[in-house]
């Protein structure tokens, strides 16, 4: 297994769809298990594809639920069907995502409280289950990748105007960055003790996903 830089935004896979996958082989096996090791080298909740820049509808994640879902797993060619998106203002505490792809920043969105999760494993079998709550925002946070979307796309004006700050004082916006987990700082400030708790983020502070306190980074 091997861990891969994480592409940071501005990188071209980042913003375009990602493919289908059409064989279900031993590479698509081994870039699953390479995956699963990079999220878990960089304390995330979950992960796609395109952020190790590679263009395909994959994503995987870790994540202790209450919907009697395995807490690590991947879907491939995933489909969500979405629950309501309330029109309330996010709550800057109890919405704030992170990503692994706009490392170290964190800002309030609202999301659909449930999401209806349809694809295949990494052998081809179909996979099908019901996230609720946080574990339905790392859902459609990783959804959200493989169209080519960000967390900061979708933000609120006031949200939005901040992230382009942080973008612009940062230099992301061009292709060819990354950083590497496990060998940079990590940007969310985890230590290998906190990752002994990380079933509690979702810091999408998502580094795709939340957490604690709430938060989750994917």
């Amino acid at each position: 297994m091997t861990v891969h830089p994480i592409t940071v935004w501005g990188e071209p896979v980042l913003h375009r769809r990602a493919a289908e996958v059409t064989e279900f082989d031993d590479a698509l096996r081994t870039l699953i298990e390479d995956m699963h090791e990079t999220n878990d080298a960089a304390h995330g909740v979950g992960l796609a594809a395109p952020q190790i820049g590679v263009g395909l509808r994959i994503f995987v994640y870790k994540f202790v639920n209450d919907d009697g879902v395995p807490p690590r797993g991947v879907v491939v060619n995933p489909r969500l069907t979405l629950g309501k998106i309330s029109g309330a203002a996010p709550d800057p505490e109890d919405d704030e995502e992170g990503c692994l792809s706009f490392p170290g920043e964190g800002y309030p969105l609202q999301r659909a409280e449930w999401a209806k999760v349809k694809g295949f494993d990494g052998d081809g079998r179909p996979v099908e289950f019901v996230a609720t709550g946080w574990f339905a925002r790392v859902m459609q946070h990783e959804y959200d990748h493989l169209d080519g979307k960000l967390y900061v796309d979708r933000l609120i004006e006031r949200y939005a105007k901040k992230a382009r700050r942080a973008a612009r004082k940062h230099g992301w916006g061009v292709p060819g960055l990354t950083w590497m987990p496990g060998v940079d700082p990590d940007p969310f400030g985890h230590d290998d003790h906190d990752h002994a708790h990380e079933q509690d983020h979702e810091h999408e502070h998502s580094h795709e996903g939340p957490a604690e306190g709430g938060h989750t980074h994917v």
